[in-house]
């Protein structure tokens, strides 16, 4: 009997590959994908494999914001030098 419920209840965690795809789609959307992302990530009611993958996707964009916003600031601070060296 104990291993007929922990079967199920091993059942019931999986996410199914038509709730994957739905997934995707609405992180297509711009801002409702990243909504979504904070609701899978911190929701009650999320399996917990959408739940690990939404908070490393959180920490993954996280991440690359970071590295995109020094990456400007290094283009432009260069960018000011060289023409502050050249008298512009």
């Amino acid at each position: 009997m104990a291993n007929q419920v922990y079967a199920h209840q091993q059942q019931d965690q999986t996410v199914s590959i038509g709730d994957w795809i739905l997934s995707y789609f609405l992180m297509c959307i711009p801002l409702v994908g990243f909504i979504m992302l904070f609701v899978w990530a911190f929701g009650d009611q999320t399996k917990p494999s959408k739940k690990n993958w939404a908070r490393a996707s959180l920490i993954v964009q996280a991440i690359l914001t970071i590295l995109v916003i020094l990456l400007y600031v290094l283009v432009f601070a260069t960018a000011g030098s060289l023409l502050y060296f050249f008298g512009y």
